[in-house]
């Protein structure tokens, strides 16, 4: 079957309507679909984290945050393949084979989270090839540039990269529901401490028991649940009672703190402690569950969409080799677009990773917390929308000005999350307006998402062939999002209980690439009015 096309010219209006129309939708259409399906297999270990301490998985709030944020890493560094690949296999060969490979992750992490005693360092390996989906995006976004004339270019570029992203908040709802779908295996036991109850149990028992079975956990244990304590309130405890002994210091802890610690370090086993301390207690509840279900359900479409993309899709007849594609970087606009799709599209991929540990991490401590798979799933969908929406307004208002609108609307976002304390939360009071906060900065990520989409054909207008470089490579820097995100506000967390200064970096990341984009893009008499 022939791969490549005989001729290719999308901006000749006779050969736009009698053959080009019809293969560029039907491109559109297929890889649209598989695009999907990336971005939900890339973001599947963001939903699948915030469930496995509740099944017995040992695992730290630190690992939990790298599980979050090495699939970023992985899509960064496999995006800057896919730049590069495009012109060399064509657009049949990279979407039927990025297909096929995404059934590695999931398959693997499918049986990984059936076994809590799976090792931490197989499933960074599993996340890290999660990153096959993210790194689609690179060679999937250039064709589709190539395939369209330039009046457009926004709206397929929208629509692609739009319902797309729809495949985060995909597997994020999804997730929920097929928990309790058997389609391979048998259930595990998912339990959940109840704070509120737990607080009450250690209420009413005597410090002298508390210390005694505490001091028949393992060690290494004891040290796990103590590093969930606030390294101000450690010290403070410490030095109240002029000991480091883990027993001592864990009995001497806030009522609050101590239903805390033992939940977030590893729920099956405070369903062991608080049994002990009250047998058929209120405060451990069990459910069943098929988390691998989570993982398995994408079998059978990733079957299904190889297949389609092997026999429907064709590629344009544009070789080039990796040398000459490397003429990208000597263009400085090259380096200013990858400045402002880091501030877009590495906002909005990185707080889809972040978003539900933040919800766990910052505000599950609270009675009553929220579970983060109820809430996580619409700031990507907002954003996806919002993406499509815009893809059209790109085209009649030109792409700069939405991105300078963009940049102000994170720049708002990020002030009022620091300056309200919501990322530093003192009570589930704050937990409605942080929550709106983070939901429209996902809606001007996918505006801003819309625009530099519909820039970057233009600011290159002179070589469509760099232009689509251009757009894998921003792209490709900018999938470092979910990594730097879930990297840098796990550590803020961890060591001051809140994530401020991550958002006060963002504030000042903003800053420069708004400014950047008003310059040579949006202001009168610009360099390059796109």
């Amino acid at each position: 079957m022939k791969t490549w096309l005989d001729k290719w010219e999308p901006e000749d209006e006779k050969f736009w309507n009698e053959t080009g129309s019809k293969i560029a939708w039907r491109t559109l259409f297929i890889t649209t679909l598989t695009l999907i399906l990336s971005f939900a297999s890339w973001f599947i270990m963001s939903v699948i984290v915030v469930k496995l301490p509740g099944l017995g998985f040992s695992y730290t709030k630190n690992q939990l945050f790298w599980l979050a944020a090495v699939p970023g890493l992985a899509a960064g560094i496999l995006r800057i393949i896919h730049t590069f690949i495009l012109p060399i296999f064509g657009t049949r060969h990279v979407v039927t084979f990025a297909t096929l490979i995404k059934l590695l992750p999931v398959i693997g992490i499918g049986f990984a989270v059936m076994n809590p005693a799976t090792p931490f360092w197989l499933f960074m390996i599993l996340a890290f090839a999660t990153g096959f989906g993210g790194g689609d995006f690179s060679s999937y976004m250039p064709s589709t540039s190539l395939f369209f004339p330039k009046r457009l270019k926004g709206t397929a570029l929208g629509i692609q990269a739009g319902i797309g992203n729809f495949g985060v908040s995909l597997a994020q709802f999804v997730t929920p529901v097929v928990l309790s779908v058997a389609l391979y295996g048998a259930p595990s036991t998912f339990t959940k401490i109840e704070v509120k109850e737990a607080k009450q149990i250690f209420a009413n028992t005597s410090l002298e028991k508390q210390a005694e079975l505490f001091s028949t956990i393992e060690t290494k244990k004891q040290k796990a649940i103590l590093s969930n304590v606030d390294s101000k309130v450690m010290d403070s405890v410490c030095k109240s009672i002029n000991s480091k002994d883990n027993s001592q210091v864990f009995v001497s802890l806030p009522l609050n703190v101590k239903a805390k610690i033992i939940d977030n370090a590893n729920p099956k086993l405070a369903q062991i402690f608080l049994n002990k301390l009250h047998q058929g207690n209120k405060a451990v509840i069990n459910k069943d569950i098929y988390i691998q279900s989570a993982a398995f359900w994408y079998v059978p479409l990733l079957i299904i969409m190889t297949i389609l993309s092997w026999f429907y899709l064709r590629s344009i007849p544009m070789k080039a080799s990796i040398k000459e594609q490397m003429d990208i970087f000597s263009n400085k606009h090259t380096w200013y677009c990858t400045i402002t799709y880091v501030m877009t599209f590495g906002t909005f991929a990185g707080l889809s990773a972040a978003f539900p540990l933040m919800i766990k991490f910052l505000y599950g401590e609270f009675p009553d917390a929220p579970d983060p798979l109820k809430y996580a799933f619409y700031g990507p969908l907002i954003g996806s929308a919002s993406r499509i929406v815009f893809g059209f307004v790109a085209d009649k208002v030109g792409g700069a000005i939405l991105t300078t609108i963009t940049g102000l609307g994170i720049l708002g976002g990020a002030v009022i999350l620091v300056s309200q304390g919501l990322v530093t939360p003192t009570s589930m009071e704050q937990f409605p307006l942080f929550v709106g906060v983070i939901l429209m900065m996902f809606f001007f990520t996918g505006v801003g998402n819309a625009g530099t989409f519909r820039q970057y054909p233009i600011i290159f207008s002179e070589n469509q062939r760099q232009a689509a470089g251009v757009i894998g490579w921003t792209a490709a820097i900018a999938a470092f999002g979910p990594f730097i995100f879930a990297f840098l506000i796990g550590n803020n967390i961890t060591a001051n209980g809140g994530a401020n200064q991550f958002f006060i970096g963002l504030i000042l990341f903003t800053i420069l690439a708004t400014t950047i984009n008003w310059w040579f893009y949006n202001r009168k008499g610009c360099e390059k009015p796109s």
